[in-house]
């Protein structure tokens, strides 16, 4: 009870925050024609029967990132939303398959002031001092912020910008010994959580930025080069807490990037459902300049109250979290 205690007390705070700064909270659905396009997302599918039309298969969301954009192509301004979303195959001490995320967006927001506001948002809900897993961080002082090229350089000891995408390359340059089918997405994330993320946010919280434009998703191409997108990541107490963006908003080349995500994705996976034709129309209509973040509200929840495990943050766990 005092870990769930301390969860409904950060709602309330996390809510007076954004109603103070001019946010408008939103709820948008659930159960949706497509769940988003990430290459190795497990979602839920369901069947929706309807007594006129025939049946359709239906997704649980995975994000509310779509639905929100097209919000904001409306003129909704700065909304957040405290989302329930679903992704199947996913059970540990940190992972739900269904779990609340915390999203937001702000029209005309670059990275250095999405950076600054949620760095308000984590001091307005916790205290000085946090303590989770046995990672204190000190939240009084300045958070950490580094490049993914420049936490390659300190941790793994390569050029990862230098290198391009080149697996072979890659793993020469690591010492690392490139496994039977790896590629270099492969790779480079295998780097990043043996040798990368276990010395992010250890005693302050760091911004994982400036991520390589491989690995962009829906975030825009950093103007100033090209080879980064203005993506961050956000580590507290040595958790990944958030992914943000500054968002995409060219609908071609939005189209291009989850083609290419799909064809991947279809050679993994039998399961899959249409393109998201209506977010694509949205983005051609014309969404705004504006930057965006995605928080795991329930490992929020956990750095906050010092909860060991996501179950002891979630009111009724499934059996294999309690």
């Amino acid at each position: 009870m005092p870990f769930l205690r301390r969860r409904s007390a950060v709602t309330r705070r996390v809510r007076g925050f954004f109603e103070a700064g001019g946010y408008t909270e939103v709820q948008t659905p659930y159960l949706v024609p497509a769940p988003g396009e990430e290459v190795h997302l497990r979602a839920f599918s369901t069947v929706c029967e309807h007594p006129d039309d025939p049946d359709r298969t239906l997704w649980l969301n995975t994000s509310p990132e779509f639905a929100m954009k097209r919000l904001l192509v409306a003129g909704a301004g700065p909304i957040f939303q405290f989302a329930r979303v679903w992704r199947n195959g996913e059970f540990s001490p940190l992972h739900s398959p269904e779990f609340t995320m915390l999203e937001w967006y702000r029209p005309d927001a670059g990275m250095d002031s999405l950076i600054e506001e949620t760095t308000r948002l984590i001091r307005s809900v916790m205290a000085p001092y946090v303590q989770c897993r046995g990672i204190q961080n000190d939240l009084t002082g300045d958070f950490e912020r580094l490049t993914v090229a420049d936490a390659f350089t300190r941790y793994v000891g390569v050029d990862l910008l230098g290198i391009g995408e080149d697996a072979l390359s890659l793993a020469a340059a690591a010492g690392a010994r490139l496994r039977e089918g790896e590629t270099w997405e492969d790779l480079f994330f295998r780097l990043m959580l043996e040798r990368v993320e276990p010395n992010l946010g250890r005693t302050r919280p760091t911004f994982l930025t400036h991520w390589p434009a491989a690995q962009a998703a829906l975030a825009r191409r950093d103007p100033a080069d090209p080879r980064v997108a203005e993506r961050f990541e956000l580590f507290v107490c040595g958790i990944e807490l958030a992914n943000a963006f500054v968002e995409l908003t060219d609908p071609v080349e939005q189209r291009a990037r989850f083609i290419a995500d799909r064809a991947r994705r279809h050679a993994m996976y039998e399961k899959d459902w249409p393109l998201d034709e209506d977010f694509l129309a949205a983005l051609a209509h014309g969404m705004p300049s504006c930057a965006g973040i995605a928080v795991g509200f329930d490992r929020l929840a956990m750095i906050a109250s010092g909860a060991d495990r996501i179950g002891q943050v979630l009111w009724l766990p499934p059996d294999d979290l309690i």
